[in-house]
């Protein structure tokens, strides 16, 4: 989960005692996704097996760009093909590989109305890594004045595909300096622009009568890639997502004893979750809908893998994102209930809790508001686009020591809880992948 600077980091999480379960490995609930016994069944040796390994010290702490994650995906990618997957259209395997740009200014000579700019007085916002401008390419020159908006008028240039010159008047300093201290160092993205550059300038000058912009950009490709499959439903332009991010933060540099920071709650719980349903369902008939499998990579270093993914598809294909993060250490509620993160935002929250009325599982909101938890994993890259996404956790996020330490290890957490949590999502999920039930959209005003 990507972090939060104000979280809580106080206080021992609930103990694992406490997730005691009334049902053992097995669940009796609802039909679930066609599945004729009723009764929902994860293999617990197949749960241990995978979050063992992917939270080994061999994969170092699966930090994105990595040879750790590498090794990770090579796994996740073998266990794809163990279960029998299909591969997404366009791809000839499970890894939906891309590529993300690292942007680092090199040099720069800006002169302005023929009197040079000090380098701390501009900065190259986005666009073409490359610019060399003068008056006579006519590039549009606007002002930020003293009573205007900065960072209205910053966040509607970056929508803009014009290029522009934009002299800043003084009285904006201390916000623009915020912003040159982001742009002026590296950065990623994920597509290199043609246009669309502005180059912010502080300055106390009018009008640009002449200029001159001369800046170059050293770019490095990185590559990652997300692990997804799929199971080919009746209805093939209706897609239930079942999603986590297999990324970690890496290894802790300058710690004393173990610097591996193995990500075994943090969400190698959730990678795990997603290979155990996957196994589940390729077991059960043909489902209604089109089931996808994703783990989505660099989670923890900007969402670029859920960013990728959400361009390859139609949004409006996905009728329901099941984005499952940190379910290894049971909630504050109890062993059997788990917490959903912008409950309200849609109906997918209800549907849940309904498909799972008359068990021993329990769906509620997310106890946590402050937290801000609903931006803060990969859902939110789909919801944005209207996704009914949301992510399903457990673990006591306020309280828990663990989070992004190196003592996130698999000892930490309770395995027959994490099964249960997974039996849960898979029963909670029938009526969705079923089709009798579909959430509502996620609204873009609410957000």
């Amino acid at each position: 989960m990507t972090p939060n600077g104000s979280r809580t980091r106080a206080a021992a999480s609930t103990s694992a005692t406490a997730a005691l379960l009334l049902g053992g490995l097995l669940m009796s609930c609802s039909q679930p996704g066609g599945d004729s016994t009723g009764e929902v069944e994860i293999e617990r040796g197949l749960v241990d097996r995978v979050i063992t390994t992917l939270a080994s010290d061999e994969m170092e702490g699966r930090a994105a760009f990595s040879a750790g994650i590498e090794r990770a995906a090579d796994f996740l990618v073998e266990e794809f093909d163990r279960i029998g997957l299909e591969t997404l259209e366009g791809l000839d395997g499970f890894r939906q590989s891309f590529t993300v740009y690292s942007l680092t200014p090199e040099n720069s000579d800006v002169v302005l109305n023929g009197e040079p700019v000090a380098a701390s007085d501009f900065f190259f916002m986005a666009g073409a890594p490359q610019v060399s401008w003068s008056q006579e390419d006519q590039i549009a020159v606007t002002h930020i004045s003293d009573g205007d908006d900065f960072a209205d008028f910053f966040a509607s240039s970056r929508r803009n595909p014009s290029s522009a010159l934009v002299l800043v008047d003084p009285a904006h300093r201390d916000l623009f300096n915020r912003y040159r201290g982001f742009f002026s160092g590296s950065r990623r993205v994920l597509e290199l622009s043609e246009g669309g550059t502005v180059v912010f300038v502080l300055t106390g000058a009018g009008d640009a009568e002449s200029y001159r912009v001369e800046l170059t950009t050293r770019v490095e490709e990185m590559p990652l890639a997300n692990i997804a499959g799929k199971i080919t439903g009746e209805r093939t332009d209706e897609l239930v997502l079942f999603s986590a991010h297999y990324d970690h933060i890496g290894i802790r540099t300058g710690a004393e004893g173990d610097s591996i920071a193995n990500g075994a709650n943090d969400d190698a719980s959730g990678s795990t979750a997603v290979v155990a349903l996957a196994d589940y369902f390729m077991e059960r008939r043909r489902p209604e809908r089109t089931l996808l499998f994703v783990l989505f990579t660099a989670e923890e270093s900007g969402g670029y893998g859920s960013q990728y993914f959400s361009r390859q598809l139609d949004p409006e294909r996905i009728v329901a994102m099941f984005n499952i993060e940190m379910i290894g250490k049971p909630a504050v509620e109890g062993p059997n209930t788990a917490w959903i993160t912008g409950f309200e935002r849609s109906s997918f929250g209800e549907i849940l809790q309904r498909a799972v009325e008359g068990s021993i599982y329990t769906f509620y909101p997310d106890p946590y508001p402050t937290q801000n938890l609903f931006f803060r994993s990969d859902n939110a890259t789909l919801a944005r686009l209207g996704v009914p996404a949301h992510s399903i956790s457990t673990t006591p996020i306020d309280v828990d020591p663990d989070y992004h330490q190196v003592s996130d290890e698999v000892e930490t957490l309770d395995l027959d809880h994490m099964t249960n949590t997974i039996a849960a999502i898979a029963t909670a999920a029938g009526t969705i992948v079923s089709g009798e039930e579909t959430p509502t959209r996620v609204s873009m005003e609410e957000q």
